[in-house]
C-alpha cells in the first residue's frame, strides 16, 4: 500500500483560511473549493488554523493535508481525494504562523465551524502578544495586524449554527476592538473593508468510517465521509459570485440579499432539531447511530411525531414544503452509509438545544395553549443525560445539571439564556426519572 504523501499536489494561492479542520468543514467548504478548482473557475489552497488546543492538525499535516472525501447514497458513491489544504497550523504552539498569516496579501476569505458556543465574547481574553482564548477573540488579533499592515480586509463566511452568524461574529470583534481599545480607524475598517456573511449549512458529514474496511490504495488516517445533499446559503449585498464561483462549479449555494431566514429556520427546527431531541434519548437507550434509531420502533416513532406533530405546525412556511423537508430529511437519517455516531452529535448539546429545540417548545405552547408532549419529552431526557450519562459539554455546564435540583437547573439562566422554571411541571410529567 503506497502513502497518500506520495500524490501530487497543485501548488495554488492562499485565498482562504479556515477555523477548523474537523470532518465538517472538510467535507463541505473543502469538497467545494476542490470542485471550483476542478472546474477551472477558482484557483485556491487553503490555510486551516485548529480552534482549540486538542486538534487534527498534526494528523492532518503528517499526510501533507491530503485526504479522501467518500459521498455515499441511494445515487451511489463518488470518492474524491481532497487536495487545497496547503497546511494546518496549530496557534497554541506556533503564534508567530499564526500571526503572520494576515501578512499573506493572497488571502481574501475566512471560513469558520467552532460550533454554536464558538462565536462569543469573553471579557477575560487579553491582547497582550499571547493567543486569545475565544475564537472571535484569534479572530480580532489577526483582523488588527491585518490593519497595521494596510492590507485589504476579509470576506467572512462563519458556518455556525446560530442565528445571523455573521452578524453576531462582526459584532463580537467590535466588542473586543473596544475591550482593547484599538482605535477608531480599526473598527472602521471592519465596518468598511471586511464582508461578514450571514450563512446557512446543510450537510450531514460522518467523518472517518471507525466500523468499517474503506479500500484504497494507500493509508488515510483523515478520511472522511457525507451524504450527497449539500446546501450552503449565504445572505449577503456583496456579489460573492465574482470571486468565488459556487454556481459555476455546479454547486448547490444560494447566494441571496434577504432569504436566508426562510432556510434557516426550516433546518434548523427540522433537521437539527429532530437530532437534538433523540440524541440523549437515543444514547440513554443504548443506542449508537442515527441509523439505528432508524431501525428502532420506539426513537423512529418519537422522532416523527417530534417532526410531524409538533414542530411544522410552529413554522410559518407551506405545509406542503415542510413535510417534504422533513420527509427528505428522514430519508437522509435513513442514508445506509451515513454511520451518524450519537455521541458525536451530543458535543455541547445544551446551547444546541437552546438554538434548535426551545424556539419549537415556545411558540407551540403560544398556539396551542400546551406545551408539546414529545419535544418536552426529549427535553427531560437532555437533562436526564447529563445527569447520569456521558454528556460532551464544558465542566461547568455539566456541573451546573449533574449535581443541582430540576428546579435550579430550569432557573439556571446561564445555560437557556431565560428563566425556564415554567417547565418544570411539564418535565416532570413527561418523565418518571424526575418523580
Amino acid at each position: 500500500m503506497s502513502n497518500i504523501t506520495e500524490y501530487k499536489k497543485t501548488s495554488r494561492p492562499i485565498k482562504v483560511l479556515q477555523f477548523g479542520e474537523g470532518g465538517f468543514l472538510r467535507g463541505f467548504i473543502d469538497w467545494m473549493i476542490k470542485k471550483m478548482n476542478d472546474s477551472g473557475e477558482f484557483n485556491s489552497n487553503v490555510v486551516v488554523v485548529q480552534p482549540i488546543a486538542n486538534g487534527l492538525c498534526e494528523k492532518l499535516n503528517a499526510q501533507n493535508g491530503l485526504y479522501t472525501h467518500i459521498i455515499r447514497g441511494s445515487e451511489g458513491t463518488e470518492t474524491t481525494l481532497i487536495d487545497v489544504i496547503d497546511s494546518c497550523i496549530n496557534p497554541y504552539k506556533d503564534y508567530n504562523a499564526y500571526i503572520n498569516l494576515a501578512k499573506n496579501q493572497d488571502l481574501r476569505f475566512i471560513v469558520s465551524n467552532t460550533t454554536e458556543a464558538g462565536i462569543a465574547f469573553d471579557e477575560t481574553d487579553k491582547f497582550d502578544g499571547t493567543l486569545p482564548k475565544s475564537f472571535p477573540a484569534k479572530l480580532t488579533v489577526l483582523m488588527y495586524e491585518r490593519f497595521k499592515n494596510n492590507l485589504n480586509g476579509f470576506i467572512l463566511l462563519p458556518c455556525e449554527l446560530i442565528d445571523r452568524n455573521g452578524d453576531k461574529l462582526k459584532k463580537t470583534v467590535l466588542q473586543y476592538a473596544d475591550l482593547w481599545n484599538l482605535g477608531d480607524n480599526f473598527k472602521t475598517f471592519i465596518e468598511k473593508e471586511n464582508v461578514f456573511c450571514n450563512t446557512l449549512v446543510d450537510r450531514i458529514n460522518t467523518g472517518y468510517p471507525k466500523d468499517e474496511k474503506i479500500d484504497l490504495p494507500y493509508n488515510d488516517e483523515m478520511l472522511n465521509t457525507s451524504e450527497y445533499f449539500h446546501l450552503f446559503v449565504i445572505e449577503t449585498d456583496y456579489d460573492l459570485e465574482k470571486e468565488m464561483p459556487f454556481s459555476k462549479a455546479g454547486l448547490n449555494v444560494i447566494v441571496t440579499k434577504d432569504a436566508l431566514e426562510r432556510y434557516r429556520t426550516r433546518k434548523v427546527r427540522i433537521l437539527n432539531g429532530s437530532h437534538t431531541s433523540i440524541v440523549p434519548y437515543a444514547l440513554l437507550s443504548e443506542l449508537e447511530t442515527i441509523g439505528d434509531c432508524m431501525e428502532n420502533d420506539e426513537i423512529k416513532s418519537f422522532l416523527s411525531k417530534c417532526l410531524f406533530e409538533e414542530i411544522i405546525p410552529t413554522l410559518d412556511l407551506p405545509e406542503d414544503e415542510l413535510k417534504s423537508y422533513a420527509e427528505s430529511v428522514l430519508v437522509r437519517f435513513s442514508n445506509p452509509y451515513i454511520k451518524h455516531y450519537l455521541m458525536s452529535i451530543a458535543l455541547n448539546s445544551v446551547s444546541k438545544f437552546v438554538v434548535r429545540v426551545l424556539p419549537s417548545i415556545k411558540v407551540y405552547k403560544e398556539r396551542f395553549g400546551k406545551y408539546p408532549t414529545n419535544l418536552i419529552f426529549g427535553f427531560s431526557k437532555l437533562i436526564e443525560f447529563y445527569k447520569i450519562g456521558t454528556p460532551n459539554d464544558s465542566p461547568e455546564i455539566i456541573e451546573a445539571i449533574k449535581n443541582a435540583t430540576l428546579r435550579e437547573i430550569l432557573s439556571n439562566t446561564a445555560l437557556w439564556g431565560e428563566d425556564l422554571s415554567d417547565l418544570e411541571e411539564a418535565l416532570i410529567n413527561a418523565n418518571p426519572f424526575f418523580r
